[in-house]
C-alpha cells in the first residue's frame, strides 16, 4: 500500500514509477493508495481538491483502480470525525508500507506545521500562512487558498513501514537540514523521519547544499554501493 503526497516534489518519482509499470508490464490492480490530506471545504470535484490531484498525477498514470485509492475528506457532515474515519480506513486495509513524503520550505510533512505534535493522528489543521502562500500558485489568486486542512499527523506517518522524504531545489535547503541533522522538535516537524528505522531521503545537490556532513553521506551512498557489486 502507497502513502501519496502531492504538491511538485513527487511528479518526477510517479512519472518513473508510471514507466516502470508500463514498460515492465507490472499488475497494479490490488494496489491501493492513501493521501497525505486533502484540503478543507473544497469538494472532490474541484480541481485543486487533492482528490482531483491524486486521480490526474497518480491513478490515471499509473492505472491504478480508483476505488482503490483514497484522500482524507474535507467536506459533508460531521467533518471533526473525518480523522478518526481516516485512521480506521488506513489500519482496516493493513497499513501504509511505503509513505512518500515531501518537506515545505517551513519543514511541514504533510500540512503538519510546525508546532504539531509528534505523536499526532489525521486531523483538522490551520495552514501557516507560508504554506498557503507556497500554495497559491495552484490556484487563480492567494484568496482562494484554503485556509485549514484534513492531514495525516505526525504519529500516523511514523506508522508506515518505510519511508521515502523527497526534497530538490535550494528553497528545500534549510528545511532539509534542520529535519535530517537539527533536534527532532515539533518546529521542525520533517526531523520526525530521524526516529523511522527505515527512512531513505532522495535530494538534489541544492536541496543538500546546508547539510553539515554531505561528504560523509556521500562517502556512505559510495560504500554501500561497493559493497553490493
Amino acid at each position: 500500500m502507497l502513502g501519496l503526497a502531492t504538491g511538485s516534489t513527487p511528479l518526477s518519482t510517479y512519472a518513473a514509477l508510471a514507466k516502470s509499470i508500463r514498460e515492465d508490464r507490472i499488475d497494479v490492480s490490488r494496489v491501493k493508495g492513501f493521501a497525505l490530506d486533502e484540503y478543507l471545504g473544497v469538494p472532490p470535484h474541484h480541481p485543486e481538491s487533492y482528490r482531483s490531484v491524486i486521480t490526474r498525477e497518480v491513478v490515471e498514470p499509473l492505472g491504478l483502480n480508483p476505488d482503490h485509492v483514497f484522500t482524507p475528506r474535507g467536506t459533508g457532515s460531521g467533518i471533526t470525525r473525518a480523522g478518526e474515519e481516516y485512521e480506521a480506513l488506513i489500519a482496516e486495509a493493513g497499513g501504509v508500507d511505503i509513505q512518500i513524503l515531501g518537506i515545505g520550505s517551513n519543514g511541514h510533512v504533510g500540512f503538519n506545521e510546525p508546532g504539531s505534535s509528534l505523536a499526532s493522528s489525521t486531523r483538522i489543521k490551520a495552514l501557516a500562512e507560508q504554506t498557503r502562500k507556497d500554495n497559491a500558485r495552484f490556484f487563480n489568486s492567494p484568496e482562494e487558498v484554503p485556509t485549514h486542512c484534513i492531514t495525516q499527523g505526525l504519529g500516523t506517518i511514523l506508522r508506515a513501514r518505510q519511508l521515502v522524504l523527497l526534497a530538490f531545489g535550494a528553497n528545500k535547503a534549510q528545511a532539509v537540514a534542520a529535519a535530517l541533522e537539527g533536534p527532532v522538535s515539533s518546529t521542525i516537524p520533517g526531523s520526525v523521519i530521524q526516529q523511522h528505522a527505515r527512512a531513505t531521503v532522495i535530494i538534489d545537490e541544492e536541496a543538500a547544499a546546508a547539510l553539515a556532513h554531505s561528504d560523509y553521506y556521500r562517502h556512505a551512498r559510495q560504500s554501500a554501493m561497493d559493497l553490493m557489486q
